[in-house]
């Protein structure tokens, strides 16, 4: 690990006139392959490297500094504390966090940071071919991402902390084309914290891509109406994630009256077998994206329960936060880079699992859909509309015909107490990128099949 940068950030602590200071100093090493098509669009490799110090003036709040040069950083602190003493603020409280000092490296099984652009090139090549080899598939989006950020933090409590972040992403998505019909799929995944053999024997997700863009133009649209929905994991990931996951970001609830009243712990919010959580902490092989052993202000991270047996019990903070609202801290302040201060994020948000077989969840639904992925949506405050990647009719208990242009809305609060069983089949979807305040998050999601009454589905009108 880097002494020159201990030396460089103790001191600066040391000699700031703040009342609260921390430094954060980055290097990013990165490389990205495109594919668009047959032709090869993009291969680079660069190399990131900044900072950033937040300070907290004697009786008012935050003032921060970003720059590329690490060097002379008690200016940079001075700086700071000019900027916070220039807006006049309530007094900022803190959390009380142990100072942690810790370093640790990564530690990649085949570091891709070693391996020659001419192999992810020739790597992401054969998905790409695979997809355009598939009938009626005219147009391909392939990529191939991996980063290693090494994150030296430090602050005036004595907290010492240094860790390396690798990340990989693999993006396929295939588009295809009869007449002016256009039907596009994609797959993929993001994974923490494993090296370039991650990325290998990856064919099955090219295909998997292109083969559902064709058999999506023999789809018909859905018919429009209220039905009893069955949403895989990578759908009911996605939704717990985007409809409940932010409105448990604290720093919503004490900005926003209306959130704080929607949010009140002890609140019910759904049956006693539906039960969510966020981790930071809790994967196999800690490969899941939001995966860290601290955050962006030295918190360590940890699993918060959300929702216990239905009601609401847990909320996501930073030391603010905390502070403000009189609870724990959970790790959960992130940032994208050194250009921008934490923010209260989401890490690999999920459902829980339950106790019934997917078998069950169909038996006794007569007209239903079995929706399947998530191609985006959006939510305010309590309201949602989700499009999903695909569905399947439920016919009398059985999965019937294919039907595409799936748009599922609702109530928040309304679905979640409509959800009338929980699988026991749960798994991760370890791709996404969060978006909040202009910044974008590496994030997981996870769930088991659920089961859904009285969704309102847009599609085809009769």
């Amino acid at each position: 690990m880097d002494q020159d940068a201990r030396n460089r950030v103790e001191k600066a602590l040391r000699e700031s006139k703040a009342r609260y200071t921390e430094i954060r100093l980055e290097e990013t090493l990165a490389s990205r392959v495109l594919f668009r098509g047959k032709n090869l669009d993009a291969v680079t490799e660069t190399i990131d490297r900044g900072g950033i110090v937040r300070v907290l003036a004697p009786e008012g709040g935050w003032g921060t500094a970003t720059f590329n040069d690490w060097d002379n950083l008690a200016r940079k602190v001075e700086e700071a504390l000019a900027c916070a003493r220039a807006v006049p603020a309530d007094k900022v409280l803190l959390a009380e966090v142990a100072p942690a000092k810790v370093e640790q490296g990564a530690k990649l099984r085949e570091d891709f940071r070693k391996v020659p652009l001419a192999k992810k090139v020739d790597t992401l090549r054969a998905y790409n071919e695979i997809m355009l080899a598939e009938p009626e598939v005219k147009s391909t989006a392939a990529v191939y991402a991996d980063m290693l950020q090494t994150v030296y933090y430090g602050n005036s409590n004595g907290a010492w902390i240094v860790e390396e972040r690798p990340l990989i992403d693999l993006s396929l998505s295939a588009q295809a084309v009869r007449g002016e019909d256009v039907q596009s799929a994609n797959e993929g995944f993001t994974i923490a914290n494993e090296g370039f053999e991650c990325a290998l024997g990856q064919e099955d997700l090219a295909r998997q891509a292109a083969s559902l863009a064709h058999a999506l133009l023999d789809a018909k649209p859905v018919q429009a109406g209220v039905y009893t929905v069955i949403a895989d994991p990578r759908l009911a990931g996605v939704f717990v994630h985007e409809a409940f996951g932010h409105l448990s970001e604290a720093d919503f609830a004490f900005e926003n009256e209306d959130v704080q009243k929607m949010m009140r712990m002890g609140r019910k919010f759904g049956p006693a077998h539906l039960s969510i959580a966020d981790s930071g902490v809790e994967q196999p092989g800690g490969n899941l994206p939001g995966t860290h052993r601290f955050d962006d202000e030295g918190t360590p991270m940890k699993r918060t329960q959300l929702v216990k047996e239905g009601v609401l019990v847990g909320r996501l903070h930073s030391r603010e936060t905390a502070a403000k609202l009189k609870e724990d801290p959970t790790g959960s302040a992130r940032a994208q880079d050194f250009r921008h201060p934490p923010l209260v994020r989401m890490r690999n948000t999920f459902i829980e699992p339950g106790k019934t077989k997917l078998e069950d969840m169909f038996s006794d639904v007569k007209n239903g859909l079995y929706a399947c992925k998530s191609v985006g949506g959006q939510t305010c405050l309590g309201n949602f509309s989700f499009s999903s990647g695909y569905a399947h009719v439920i016919r009398n208990g059985k999965k019937a015909e294919l039907v595409r242009d799936v748009i599922l809305s609702g109530n928040i609060f309304e679905t979640l107490s409509n959800v009338s069983a929980v699988g026991d089949d749960f798994s991760w979807y370890n791709k996404g990128r969060c978006g909040k305040g202009g910044q974008s998050m590496p994030v997981g999601m996870g769930s088991p099949h659920i089961r859904i009454e009285n969704v309102v589905v847009g599609g085809k009108s009769s």
